[in-house]
């Protein structure tokens, strides 16, 4: 689990631009012990990853969804039990995270957008691909300058513009989000 733990740390610290410095410096402990934690070589505590996540901006939860699977499948199948929400349907916006590990060239995230519920303005791609396809509900989708109003099935990808959504339908709006480099 260590090893899965490190991993994970070091790739969300990674899409988040912090160096060991940094985000080490943010919870009090040594950039060695960082390293060492990223690396698999020993196991943070319960409060160590507390003020990891906090600082990684996800729930201390996200660290323990891979705990009961089988070595064989770690970064290989991500089975529908062990997905975390990140979010809540009352914020407007939930997510899971598809795929089976960070890092990689892209990951897959299960959205799911609240009726009524917006990005309130555009939100800033940051350089990154994006992509994916509504599977149930109405989304209006915001690209640059032009307006989308996607339904189910209706697939859509850009790159380095900024976007904004909106679901103005009466039920939730699903989509499988694929995001190139990760920000998760």
């Amino acid at each position: 689990m260590s090893r899965q733990i490190g991993e994970d740390i070091r790739a969300l610290r990674r899409s988040r631009d912090l160096t060991l410095q940094a985000l080490s410096s943010a919870i009090g402990r040594s950039v060695g012990w960082l390293s060492q934690i990223e690396r698999g070589q020993t196991t943070p505590s319960v409060r160590d990853l507390g003020l990891l996540a906090e600082q990684l901006g996800i729930h201390i939860s996200f660290f323990f969804r891979s705990s009961a699977r089988d070595e064989g499948e770690r970064g290989l199948i991500q089975r529908a039990p062990d997905r975390v929400p990140i979010g809540s349907m009352e914020s407007g916006l939930s997510e899971e995270l598809l795929s089976p590990k960070l890092g990689g060239g892209f990951e897959m995230i299960r959205s799911a957008f609240a009726p009524g519920a917006s990005s309130d303005g555009p939100v800033s791609a940051r350089g990154a691909e994006h992509g994916g396809v509504l599977l149930e509900g109405t989304l209006l989708l915001t690209i640059g300058e032009q307006e989308f109003r996607l339904a189910p099935g209706d697939s859509f990808q850009f790159a380095g513009q900024p976007y904004a959504w909106r679901n103005d339908g009466e039920t939730p709006a699903i989509a499988v989000w694929i995001i190139s480099p990760p920000v998760y």
